[in-house]
């Protein structure tokens, strides 16, 4: 009986790293999209987060609207949220050093958070899961739906973007910023286009995940930092500029947090991210799927 609620628990820490992973790879992704073509880190993607989980409750909760519907137009809001903030404070200042550019993510960061926080107030809100309350069994361990959404949601969102810098024309426009924006305005691609879908694909990413996560773990006005910090951590770890590696580290980032809540205390959970920060920047500053041009984060 000990062996099967072991067996239990440990399937449970296990799926909960997952979906907890899965946010910070979406996340981390966002991080990516925009590093690789502006060498910019947003600080503000966990701002997307936040904003996708409060508005998807205003249209759900306040609106009652229907799922798919709330789900769509909420995609749709942060997007165009993350269109203004690169038009409005990246663009004007396109000349400008990549840290002063960091800089003013942050501050953005802190306008969105503030901003929230005068709309929503500082309580935290939930929705209901997508598809009921039931969970499912799995080994004695009792799995929420809503996992599965997330799973599935964060796997989509990586085909899709795997397909559109593989075969759509933007992708690969996009690509050719990353490796030289010089050349890549040489031979016509309008380098301030693809800055700007950088940051409406990271916004649009950032709404998907804290959809998705709301019903599990509520959303507030002041989350949205926590989770991009972590998320920085899991793109470090995976490589900065790696898709792939940024989904491979937050998942694993997220299983070790959770390993480490239910084994060990919640209370060091937290710090796990920032420890393996730590490690990673010492021991490979490239990260684990990265090359060695992500080490100028240490510069900052």
């Amino acid at each position: 009986m000990d062996k099967i609620t072991l067996t239990g628990q440990l399937v449970q820490y296990l799926f909960t790293g997952v979906t907890v992973g899965s946010i910070y790879a979406l996340v981390a992704v966002g991080f990516n999209i925009i590093y690789n073509v502006t060498e910019i880190i947003n600080f503000a993607q966990g701002e997307f987060v936040m904003l996708g989980g409060l508005i998807m409750v205003f249209f759900t909760v306040t609106a009652k609207l229907p799922l798919p519907l709330a789900f769509v137009l909420t995609v749709v809001a942060v997007t165009g949220v993350g269109v203004l903030m690169e038009r409005c404070t990246i663009n004007p200042i396109k000349n400008a050093s990549v840290l002063t550019m960091i800089i003013v993510t942050i501050a953005v960061s802190i306008l969105f958070k503030g901003i929230a926080m005068f709309v929503w107030g500082k309580n935290p809100y939930i929705f209901p899961p997508f598809s009921g309350t039931k969970p499912i069994f799995v080994l004695g361990a009792a799995i929420q739906t809503q996992t599965l959404w997330v799973l599935l949601m964060t796997a989509v969102v990586v085909v899709l973007l795997t397909l559109f810098f593989k075969k759509s024309r933007y992708g690969k426009a996009m690509l050719a910023c990353a490796d030289d924006p010089e050349a890549a305005r040489l031979v016509g691609i309008n380098v301030s286009i693809m800055i700007l879908i950088s940051f409406a694909l990271s916004a649009a990413i950032g709404a998907v995940a804290g959809a998705i996560i709301t019903p599990i773990s509520l959303m507030e006005y002041d989350r949205g930092a926590l989770l991009a910090l972590k998320a920085f951590g899991a793109a470090v770890l995976g490589g900065l500029g790696s898709f792939y590696g940024a989904v491979v580290a937050g998942v694993l980032l997220g299983i070790i947090e959770s390993m480490c809540a239910g084994l060990v205390s919640s209370g060091y959970k937290d710090a796990v991210a920032l420890i393996i920060l730590l490690l990673v920047l010492y021991v490979r500053p490239s990260g684990l799927f990265g090359n060695v041009e992500a080490s100028k984060i240490k510069e900052f």
